[in-house]
């Protein structure tokens, strides 16, 4: 049995977002990535290429970089959603200067009424030092408040790390 969400958290380069792939895979329903990245630059784009030639055929794509409630709310309970990643995605919100409580209350209403299974994918931001300016600070704590809430809301957590995953809360399918 596949939880309805998951909650896939690990530091940068940890090999999260493969490991939200594979599980969203072994579900057997139809998949949609759900992307949260906008691309500024060539770095960007390489990294986002990486990640469609990772993933493989068989993925149903849509950019959502803001607001992800309308993709949330269209989809079935035959298909399975990976949402990569929570981390850009406040990024994004923190970049145009959005009220962070008011979207991360909406995002969360919308994961909650979503009819498919869910995997979303987030960055792990407070084992590192304390940043030296107030934007990355002010990020670093509405990053962490995002991962509890999301973690709350989870009915599975696991973090990744070196690739390795391990489970936080619940059970893996």
């Amino acid at each position: 049995m596949h939880p309805d969400l998951t909650f896939v958290l690990g530091g940068a380069a940890s090999g999260k977002s493969a490991f939200a792939e594979q599980l969203v895979v072994s579900t057997g329903k139809t998949r949609v990535y759900l992307a949260t990245s906008q691309v500024f630059d060539d770095e960007m784009r390489l990294k986002i290429r990486r990640h469609v030639d990772q993933r493989g055929d068989g993925w149903a794509t849509i950019e959502a970089p803001m607001d992800l409630r309308p993709a949330l709310a269209g989809m079935s309970p035959d298909q399975v959603c990976l949402i990569d990643c929570a981390t850009m995605w406040l990024s994004n919100h923190m970049l145009a200067d959005s009220d962070l409580e008011q979207e991360q209350a909406a995002l969360l209403a919308a994961l909650r009424a979503c009819p498919a299974q869910i995997v979303i994918v987030s960055n792990e931001v407070g084992h590192g030092i304390v940043p030296d300016n107030a934007l990355a600070r002010k990020f670093r704590e509405a990053q962490g408040r995002l991962n509890i809430a999301l973690a709350a809301q989870a009915d599975l957590v696991v973090q990744v790390i070196a690739g390795l995953p391990q489970v936080l809360k619940g059970q893996l399918p």
